[in-house]
């Protein structure tokens, strides 16, 4: 039976990142690993190669019409929330068995916040979500021909080996916020600006 596919797990990692802009709009570019095939991540799941090259063929077209939008953070649910939508993924490619994407930051609510999050330095992850079922076989649970990608989710605990993203280096680099504090008071603002209920210390 088809299940959500959720792929989210604590990783530690110190890797910093710098800010860029993209030139036509300035809206931040950051590019990474989306998935990988052929490995059991950290959820236990295996996902073979040819289901990967399948779904991406068909999530090109989301690609060509902008409408392969994600979320910050993974919601319980199949459907894409526009009102949560952070980002855009523009483009992908294959290296070895990894997935590369390139991803725009969008001026969104939720993007905002991303965006502060990479401005003050903190590490963000990209998961993906879908839906499909699951099937032993040995020590993992391997994703089966049912699967259908949904949507790139920007998370702080990603399931897939390295899936951290990078700011794409186009740009000026612009110094980091102080890491904690700044970043507090940002994402404050933000969310004043569009609740008009957010209460300062």
């Amino acid at each position: 039976m088809a299940q959500l596919l959720i792929e989210t797990q604590l990783w530690n990692t110190n890797s910093l990142l710098t800010e860029n802009v993209k030139k036509e709009n300035g809206n931040i570019m950051v590019e990474g690993i989306l998935a990988t095939a052929e490995v059991k991540n950290g959820n236990g799941r295996y996902y073979p190669r040819e289901l990967w090259e399948r779904e991406l063929d068909k999530y090109q077209e989301s690609i060509n019409n902008r409408t392969a939008t994600g979320e910050l953070d993974h919601p319980e649910s199949q459907v894409i929330n526009l009102k949560n939508v952070s980002h855009l993924v523009r483009e992908f490619w294959w290296d070895g068995d990894k997935v590369m994407g390139k991803i725009e930051i969008l001026p969104t609510p939720s993007g905002q916040i991303l965006e502060a999050l990479i401005k003050a330095g903190v590490t963000v992850g990209v998961s993906s979500r879908g839906m499909g079922s699951l099937e032993q076989n040995g020590n993992v649970m391997e994703v089966q021909d049912d699967f259908e990608l949904l949507c790139w989710d920007f998370v702080s605990t990603p399931s897939n080996p390295g899936s951290f993203m990078e700011v794409v280096n186009e740009g000026k680099t612009v110094q980091q916020l102080n890491k904690y504090k700044e970043v507090n008071n940002i994402v404050r603002e933000i969310l004043c600006a569009n609740t008009c209920t957010c209460y300062l210390d």
